[in-house]
């Protein structure tokens, strides 16, 4: 796209919002701060470098596209060149069997920093900061409970495992100078009617307990609820309703995964309601389509809500926003691309609300005046903003970004 024709629309813009009390260059100075953190697992489709084995735990990754990232070397080689395409300064977000193993097995509940030192130096090499997940899936004992299993000998695996992990996160952030987010998500519940609902999420709270005893200064735990995974469809012991009470009792960061809920429910109306008792908050972005999520994520009306109802609450300074999902039936990098920039694009969308004037109209009363505004605010020239902010960022503006993707296809992932 021409470079006058940026900056020509950029000015007309400008002063359009400027109309309804909105200020374009400060909105897209703070999406220039909102980090996304990447996850490395859309480059692989979640394998890992632990084993060969299959998923389990009630996730899928589904399609065969070709190039697929092999060892430690591709994901990050993919995750550099996906780097170039984007705005801002993101973050990466591992799993545990991420670690560089040195072609070794490494049991997962013997896992150390040192496995991640080489995360450590490559993130600080390419300006990005690093997130973290335990990893209680594809394992042999995963089974269908892992940290609310009440055999003490499984249980007490994973108890040791995530607080390795957590050890792990916290030298992570004292690197970076910045906190590592490290979510904990496990896969547990059963295929059919459950008896001892109680007794399981009893366990699990207690395992969690013991797991966050340590104050660890570099980094910052989070917990993932979930509504069911494949094989586990009738009970899921950490749920939502369970994880909003522990969270709100242990003063714990909620992570909200946007493809975790009812296929019906408007994810944007739990935000509020959980900034009034968590300290934080963890976004993990996605799409669910039917049955779950790992769709890649767009702009559609569920993740423009979901951003719009965090600003209108006041709550993108206490929010940390990453991506989830891992699509392999479409290229990979193009999915990352299309992911991050549908998130930025929602957040910008969210900052250029004119919400100051909404919240004067709706204080007084002015309902019609209200939905008119929100209306109107659909169709002004939005697109324009975005584009200036790509450009400003010295990032491809519009769809330039595809050639970029198909030549690094033809010359990299294509001969994998």
């Amino acid at each position: 796209m021409k470079e006058a024709n940026i900056l020509k629309s950029y000015e007309l813009a400008k002063e359009r919002y400027a109309a309804i009390g909105v200020d374009t260059d400060k909105a897209i100075a703070e999406l220039e701060k909102q980090q996304i953190s990447l996850h490395c697992w859309q480059t692989d489709d979640v394998s890992g470098f632990e084993n060969d084995g299959s998923l389990t735990g009630g996730i899928q990754a589904t399609g065969n596209y070709p190039g697929r990232a092999r060892n430690i070397d591709e994901v990050r080689k993919d995750l550099e060149f996906v780097k170039t395409l984007l705005a801002g300064n993101h973050r990466v977000n591992l799993h545990e069997i991420y670690g560089d193993f040195g072609g070794k097995f490494v049991d997962r509940d013997q896992v150390g920093v040192e496995h991640f030192q080489s995360w450590i130096d490559w993130a600080k090499a390419n300006n990005f900061k690093l997130d973290f997940n335990s990893t209680s899936f594809s394992h042999p004992k995963s089974g269908d409970l892992s940290l609310s299993n009440p055999d003490k000998s499984i249980r007490d695996f994973w108890i040791e495992h995530t607080i390795r992990c957590r050890k792990i996160a916290d030298a992570m952030g004292k690197a970076q100078n910045d906190p590592c987010i490290m979510n904990i998500w496990v896969h547990d519940g059963q295929k059919d009617y459950t008896v001892n609902r109680k007794k399981y999420r009893e366990i699990l709270a207690e395992s969690l307990d013991t797991i966050l005893k340590e104050d660890m200064p570099g980094m910052k735990s989070c917990v993932e609820a979930k509504l069911f995974g494949i094989g586990l469809e009738s009970y899921t012991v950490g749920s939502m309703d369970f994880f909003e009470g522990y969270c709100a009792t242990r003063k714990v960061i909620y992570t909200l995964d946007t493809g975790h809920y009812e296929p019906t429910e408007n994810v944007a109306d739990k935000v509020s309601s959980l900034l009034l008792y968590v300290p934080e908050l963890m976004l993990h972005v996605s799409r669910p389509v039917r049955w779950d999520s790992d769709h890649v994520t767009i702009m559609n009306d569920m993740t423009l809500d979901f951003f719009k109802e965090l600003v209108r609450a006041d709550g993108l300074n206490r929010a940390h926003v990453g991506l989830d999902y891992f699509d392999a039936s479409i290229n990979r990098i193009g999915a990352y691309i299309i992911g991050t920039r549908a998130t930025q694009k929602c957040i910008l969308s969210a900052l250029l609300e004119p919400l100051a004037k909404l919240r004067e109209l709706e204080a007084a009363g002015k309902g019609f005046q209200k939905l008119a505004l929100l209306e109107e605010a659909k169709t002004l020239p939005f697109g324009a903003v975005f584009d200036y902010f790509n450009y400003k960022n010295g990032v491809p503006v519009g769809e330039e970004f595809i050639p970029a993707i198909e030549q690094y296809e033809k010359d990299v992932t294509s001969k994998r």
